[in-house]
This record gives structure tokens, sequence and C-alpha cells, in this order.
């Protein structure tokens, strides 16, 4: 919290999420905060302008404790309803800065969050492995924008679907990028999204 309110850092964010559960509001969700830096999400590449950033306080190599998960499942179950933003835009930072940031890191839950309707995971089915270009247009399509380095997208796919995995990129890779793409793309043309 002290680096999240020091203006001499500058960067903020609209939540803290303390590993108790207790739920720290920084920046009302109308005004900007600067949780994001530079990155992409889609057509959108100035982040900090069009989301709520919540941070939550872990090294992103320890678990994640409950009540700190059951606070956060709360909070976005309320932004989400309140703001109509559908699971698809719930991201990591990780997800918007490939390379730059690793958070929330491969310790985070993320299937929980879809369990909940309140982020996505992909439906795995057989698939063939693909060419790089492929995997950037697919990657791209489903809203990591920020690089066309096919092995910084593997990373980032990896660090929020596949954590634990290393190595080339397999058909598990392709199949979980076609399932992204295809069933939550974000339309490039429309920087709203």
């Amino acid at each position: 919290m002290d680096t999240l309110c020091n203006p001499e850092t500058e960067v903020s964010a609209h939540y803290l999420v303390a590993e108790d559960g207790t739920v720290i509001s920084l920046v009302p969700e109308a005004q900007r905060a600067w949780h994001a830096g530079a990155g992409a999400w889609g057509q959108v590449t100035d982040v900090n302008s069009r989301s709520i950033g919540i941070e939550l306080a872990n090294t992103g190599v320890t678990p994640f404790p409950a009540p700190q998960m059951d606070a956060l499942t709360a909070l976005l179950s309320d932004i989400l309803g309140r703001w109509r933003i559908p699971p698809e835009r719930v991201i990591g930072h990780s997800d918007l800065a490939p390379g730059r940031k690793i958070d929330p890191g491969p310790r985070f839950d993320w299937r929980r969050l879809a369990r909940l309707g309140l982020s996505v995971w992909p439906e795995v089915a057989v698939s063939e492995e693909m060419d790089d270009g492929t995997f950037v247009d697919l990657m791209h399509s489903f809203g990591c924008t920020a690089t066309d380095d096919p092995d910084l997208l593997l990373r980032t796919l990896r660090l929020r679907f596949r954590p634990r995995h290393e190595g080339p990129r397999d058909a598990t890779d392709a199949a979980l990028i076609r399932d992204l793409a295809r069933r939550f793309p974000v339309d490039v043309t429309d920087p709203s999204t």
C-alpha cells in the first residue's frame, strides 16, 4: 500500500486486496489509476484509461490465500455487474504487457474465476501444431496485441493457462489459443472493447 500511495512511485490501483481478504479502495473507479503502464489489449493501447486496476498482495510465487481469493471474487462480481464487463475482459497485467509484467503469476487460480463466470478458460480439443504466423494472429485475435514475438506470446499464454509447462509450442498450446480466439475474440477495429 505504501508503494501504491506514494506519488514518487508513479503507480496506483483502484483496489488492493490483502492476504486476509481486506479490500482497500485507493482510487475511485471513475478516475484513472496508473496500474497497467505501457501495454495493450486488442486495440486499446492506453489500458490505464479503460480499466479498473486490482492489485493483490502477493509475491507472485506463493499461493493466494482463500480469504484473499474470496474477497477478489466478490469484488470482481460486483465490478463486472455494475460496469457490465464481460468475463473475457478480465485480464492480468501479464496479458497486456508480455515480458514486462508477470503478475498475477503462475500460482493465481484463473480456473476458479472462470468457473464463477468472472474470467475465461479454454476448452481443450485435439489440435495440430501451428506455424508462428498463425499463432501470433490467433494471440492477437484473443487480445494479446502488445507484441509480435511468438516466443514471448507463448510465454504469456502459458503463464496464464499452463504455468508449469515448458518447452517448444505444442498441440495443446495450439488448441488453447484456437479455442480462446474462436470464443473470445477482441474486435480489433473497435478500441472500446
